[in-house]
Parts: C-alpha cells; sequence; structure tokens
C-alpha cells in the first residue's frame, strides 16, 4: 500500500502529464488517488487521536504518580521525625539491628535567618536582591556575629 507521500507525489506527477492523457482517464486517476488520499489522511488523523489520547492518559498518570510520590514522602519524613523523637525521649542515639542501623546524628549547620532585612547588604547578591547564604553561613562559622542570622544545628535520621 502505498504512502502518502507517494500519493501526493503520484498526484503531482498525473498533473504534469494531463496533457498527455484523455479526460476520462485523467479524471478517474485523479479521482482514484484522491479517494486513496482522503483515506490515508483520515487513517493518519486516528491514529493522532490515538497518539493524542495516550497523551493525555500519560499525563494523567504522571500527575497521579507525582501526587502518590508526595504522599509518600510525606509519609517518611513524618516518620523520621516520629522515629526521632520517640528515639530522643528515651535517650537513644543508635539502634543497631538486623537489617537496618538508625541513628540520631547533627545535621551540616546551615544558616537560620530571622530577619532578612537586618542582613547587611554585601550579603546579597545582584539580580533581585537574593541572600547569599553560603557567605552568611561561612561568616557565621568563622565567628562573625551578624543581626538576623544564628547557626542553627539541627539533627535528622539515618537509615542505613
Amino acid at each position: 500500500m502505498a504512502t502518502l507521500y507517494e500519493l501526493t507525489d503520484n498526484y503531482q506527477h498525473v498533473l504534469e502529464i494531463a496533457e498527455q492523457l484523455d479526460p476520462e482517464t485523467l479524471k478517474d486517476t485523479l479521482d482514484g488517488i484522491n479517494d486513496a488520499i482522503d483515506d490515508k489522511a483520515e487513517n493518519t488523523a486516528k491514529v493522532i487521536r490515538e497518539l493524542e489520547g495516550n497523551i493525555n492518559t500519560l499525563a494523567a498518570e504522571i500527575q497521579r504518580l507525582n501526587e502518590r510520590k508526595t504522599a509518600l514522602n510525606n509519609n517518611v519524613k513524618y516518620l523520621k521525625e516520629y522515629l526521632q523523637n520517640e528515639m530522643e525521649k528515651v535517650g537513644k542515639t543508635k539502634i543497631k539491628g538486623e537489617l537496618f542501623n538508625v541513628g540520631i546524628q547533627n545535621n551540616p549547620a546551615s544558616v537560620y535567618v530571622a530577619d532578612e532585612t537586618k542582613i547587611p547588604l554585601d550579603y546579597f547578591t545582584e539580580q533581585k536582591p537574593k541572600l547569599d547564604k553560603t557567605r552568611l553561613k561561612n561568616d557565621l562559622k568563622s565567628g562573625a556575629a551578624i543581626d538576623g542570622a544564628e547557626l542553627r544545628q539541627t539533627r535528622g535520621v539515618r537509615v542505613r
């Protein structure tokens, strides 16, 4: 079976040699090619609709899976907080199990900014003013006293 490309090429070829064909043969040939082109175009449209339907189905599935991922991430976060709180209540920082070791350890120091308006402008990067927390953190670590910011040490659960 001819492709749509081949059919349109054939149609153009028949038009080029139209002078050499009698009117009835020309009409029948063009009608036959037109009918084949129409069928191909309709079948191609069906494939397009099918693909668009698949795209919509996939988009809905992606959204559903992203929502599920968010829910699972929230569950993990909650369970880690729960585990940490309960371990801290009984004074445990490490638990060795058969399959996993659970420990509470210090997270890397992070900058807590209580009031960004009090941070000197040289800690902001150009563009719209944006706080350079890395620089602020480094200066706080080296002992600089910066109004509006402090280093905070948090803790988190690690499951290995």
